[in-house]
């Protein structure tokens, strides 16, 4: 890990173009450490300074735990599984999750964030995909979110351009 709480590798081999996932194909893990520190940056880089993500006295006094990630932060670590192993932050045309429990970050020893993914469809491409998308090879990944072997997020899935696939415009 690098003292940004990011991994020194990839999480998942890359896809390779013309190599079509199949279902059930499994992606990841990623574990992406979270400590104080890295909740203070993305407060930073969001604008989003709410003190229960970074003031222990007001995250207890709304009945939390303890200080808690940034919601935001923690989907986008599990959107960092796809973008590494699809090779390309752009091929995402989908991603929705569920929050369902708070990622607490206790100091100073913070927090591991796990994250897995599994191909759940492969749709190849076509005139079916819609007007403009012909061609548009995509997968849907649906990924799995755990801090302590609990889930984080809930219905957490992206779909993403395969690559090779035409590019919609």
């Amino acid at each position: 890990m690098t003292s940004a709480g990011l991994p020194l590798a990839p999480a998942a081999e890359p896809a390779v173009p013309g190599v079509d996932p199949a279902v059930g194909d499994e992606i990841g893990p990623l574990t992406v450490h979270v400590d104080r520190a890295q909740l203070v940056r993305y407060a930073g880089a969001s604008g989003d300074f709410n003190p229960i993500h970074w003031n222990p006295r007001v995250a207890t006094s709304v009945g939390l735990d303890d200080v808690i990630a940034h919601g935001m932060l923690t989907m986008a670590l599990a959107g960092r599984l796809v973008t590494d192993w699809i090779g390309d932050p752009a091929a995402i045309t989908d991603f929705e999750v569920r929050f369902t429990r708070p990622v607490v970050v206790p100091d100073p020893d913070g927090v591991d964030v796990e994250i897995t993914g599994r191909v759940a469809e492969v749709a190849p491409g076509g005139s079916a995909d819609g007007p403009g998308n012909a061609g548009t090879a995509t997968a849907r990944v649906d990924l799995t979110v755990t801090v302590d072997g609990r889930k984080v997020l809930g219905k957490a899935r992206a779909t993403v351009r395969l690559p090779g696939s035409a590019r919609s415009t």
